[in-house]
């Protein structure tokens, strides 16, 4: 099954079971999973990134808990990690699946995109902080071309964006250059009014199993708290509940709406790579 092919990627929204598919099929081809998720890189960062490892069982997995939370982890060091990943796997005789729902990180693995080594620069990111998206927006464009709105879907992306460009214009920089892999992309799919019904029972299933204390220990530890706010989702808005920003249940009605909005911008991510020419056979799930 799949033999044409030297990758496959299950790919879909938050709280679709793109996971428990993935596994699943890794079992039946004796295959090993490589992780697509740009939060369940990092160490400590458990419950609400929704690692669930006891999903895999058996079954191998990589790039998941391989950097310390805190660190800000970079898709040009993603690209670099998977690359090596996937090679260590295809060169013991394995088959790779590639599963999450980070749609740049899928790209980035599969498309063999150039991107640049650009280190972050954090006094910068304060000052660009300070301004409004608009100005951001109109900065970048000053210093590149805008095909898209994927430099700028989200205010942590434009300013990354913003960061790349302004440091390319005054460095040479190190550029990536990996190969394309020939990759079937399957889709799992999940009719919206049932994914955030998924979402929501997920959510309260997660703070009744600590997510909020997991936070309190990642604070605990010496994680900043604009550091975990930077992560987004369930640790920016659990983290503004224990500074006492938010109370418990606008902690969790805002973050249950953001992760409805996540999802709805996850599945317009995945339309776009089909409208790009990438083909996703879709699954309902």
């Amino acid at each position: 099954m799949y033999e044409e092919y030297d990758l496959i990627c299950i790919l879909g929204p938050t709280a679709s079971g793109k996971t428990r598919y993935a596994v699943q099929l890794a079992r039946e081809i004796g295959a090993e999973i490589l992780s697509a998720d740009s939060r369940q890189v990092y160490r400590g960062m458990d419950i609400g990134t929704g690692k669930d490892l006891s999903e895999y069982g058996e079954v191998p997995y990589h790039l998941i808990d391989i950097v310390d939370a805190g660190t800000k982890y970079n898709i040009f060091e993603y690209q670099r990690d998977f690359e090596k990943a996937y090679k260590s796997i295809i060169e013991r005789g394995k088959r790779a699946v590639l599963c999450g729902g980070s749609g740049l990180y899928i790209e980035a693995a599969t498309c063999g995109y150039s991107l640049p080594e650009v280190p972050p620069n954090p006094a910068l990111r304060k000052e660009l902080e300070q301004q409004s998206d608009e100005q951001l927006i109109e900065r970048l464009a000053s210093l590149k071309s805008l095909h898209n709105s994927t430099d700028y879907d989200t205010r942590k992306r434009l300013i990354r964006a913003l960061e790349i460009a302004i440091y390319e214009s005054e460095h040479p920089v190190v550029r990536s250059a990996f190969l394309p892999k020939k990759t079937k992309y399957i889709g799992i799919s999940v009719d919206r009014d049932e994914r955030n019904a998924r979402i929501d029972r997920r959510l309260d299933a997660r703070l009744k199993e600590g997510m909020v204390e997991e936070v309190e220990r990642l604070l605990d530890s010496g994680i900043p708290a604009a550091d975990l706010i930077y992560y987004g989702l369930e640790y920016k808005f659990v983290t503004l509940y224990l500074t006492g920003v938010l109370s418990y249940s606008q902690m969790r009605d805002n973050l249950r709406t953001a992760i409805h909005q996540f999802a709805k911008r996850q599945m317009t991510w995945f339309r776009g790579m089909e409208r790009r020419g990438i083909e996703i056979e879709w699954i309902k799930n």
